[in-house]
């Protein structure tokens, strides 16, 4: 069989994936949501950054901007009253997570927030992008 320029990106796509697929990627997407939130309440931009994927860190390159950014953005997450995991979507065997976040800000209004949580290639989980709707009802992802 001849080595075609096919299987040579096959190859490499298949090399540089990530190292080790998640054991329950949900599970793992959803404590660094915590862990971000939790950051982002306590107002410790560092620590929130740190959750940050390489392309969010692109775009914001600092820990203040990206801190600013949040509150500026997606104020209803950097100061929850209260939060709750909803539906949960694994793809590709876990290499993506869409999350959703049930937001009840300080003011009593709820939100939806959809985490697009990436899996990197040292196992770790990483927001890469999130999409904040006024509730209405949980209609999946």
């Amino acid at each position: 069989m001849a080595f075609r320029p096919f299987h040579a990106v096959l190859l490499l796509g298949l090399a540089g994936g990530p190292s080790a697929l998640a054991e329950d990627p949900v599970a793992d997407a959803q404590k660094i949501i915590s862990s971000q939130i939790t950051a982002l309440m306590a107002g410790n931009a560092r620590e929130a950054y740190a959750f940050a994927s390489p392309a969010i860190r692109s775009l914001f390159p600092s820990e203040g901007r990206f801190l600013d950014m949040v509150r500026r953005q997606y104020a209803p997450l950097s100061q929850p009253g209260r939060y709750a995991f909803g539906r949960a979507k694994a793809v590709a065997g876990g290499e993506l997570v869409l999350q959703e976040v049930i937001v009840t800000g300080r003011d009593a209004k709820d939100w939806s927030a959809i985490y697009e949580m990436r899996l990197q290639d040292d196992g770790s989980y990483k927001v890469n992008g999130v999409r904040v709707l006024e509730k209405t009802a949980s209609t999946g992802i």
